[in-house]
């Protein structure tokens, strides 16, 4: 009777007669796995939300900054591009793969200049020094990081607005929305010879607004020519993603005034 008792006992308290709380109580287990279901009668987010999701807002100066050390990181990264793209040119001179240098051979290349010159060489032909082809690859590399940016913002502000029939209307979109999402301001003035032809003037342009050089004026000039690269960059990315493709030439004559001429094929 003692042991029947017993056993009553304890089956009672496995079965929450003893503690009924035990048994109303969730494992740990359970209750991670209950919180990680989806609950079928809770609205799913629309896809415009999931496209533009909260705007997460950055002091100003962040991009000053970023541009600057943009432009120092790819400066390193294309003279290093640079001095191995000339190794592996010499490793094939050595090789016979190329014609030497129109320097090292001054004689043949008089006699047949342009048969011997290879497009490919990164020293002959060029009349550039090295410095010079190292801030040309820096300018090539900002221009296409401009691209991207230019294309998804474009995306971005474009979500809402119909399709673009006129090229005046794309440039309209680039000099204010554009502008303003990137540099804070519309453009000052825009000009066109209705040919194809569009020049985008910035008497303040932000990315060189405070450029300057301890070697003088002509330096800082020459300088912002390489910070004037990415938004290149930008604008003939959003110009593609509106489906026009054209050239985008920038120019600094006096800071911080700068000028984007824009040339798009005639007939678009």
């Amino acid at each position: 009777m003692v042991v029947v008792a017993g056993q009553q006992k304890l089956s009672a308290y496995f079965t929450g007669a003893v503690l009924p709380h035990l048994k109303s109580r969730p494992s740990p287990q359970m209750t991670s796995r209950n919180s990680l279901q989806v609950n079928p009668a809770a609205p799913l987010p629309s896809l415009a939300t999931l496209a533009d999701p909260p705007v997460r807002q950055v002091d100003a100066a962040v991009m000053d900054y970023f541009l600057i050390e943009l432009v120092n990181t790819l400066r390193d990264s294309a003279a290093v591009a640079t001095q191995r793209a000339k190794k592996i040119e010499q490793e094939m001179i050595e090789s016979g793969l190329l014609p030497p240098p129109a320097s090292q051979t001054v004689t043949q290349a008089s006699k047949n200049e342009s048969a011997r010159d290879s497009v490919t060489s990164l020293t002959r032909g060029s009349g550039r020094t090295p410095l010079d082809e190292e801030e040309e690859a820096v300018r090539v590399r900002l221009e296409s990081i401009g691209l991207h940016v230019g294309a998804n913002f474009t995306e971005r502000l474009c979500r809402d607005k119909s399709l673009f029939s006129e090229t005046l209307d794309a440039i309209k979109f680039i000099c204010k929305d554009i502008w303003a999402a990137c540099w804070d301001k519309q453009v000052d003035n825009l000009r066109t010879n209705h040919r194809g032809v569009y020049v985008l003037q910035d008497n303040s342009f932000k990315p060189i607004s405070r450029l300057s050089s301890w070697e003088g004026r002509a330096e800082a000039v020459k300088q912002a020519k390489l910070y004037v690269a990415m938004p290149a960059g930008i604008i003939r990315g959003a110009l593609s993603r509106l489906g026009f493709h054209g050239v985008v030439v920038p120019e600094v004559t006096s800071l911080p005034q700068c000028t984007f001429q824009v040339k798009l094929p005639k007939g678009v």
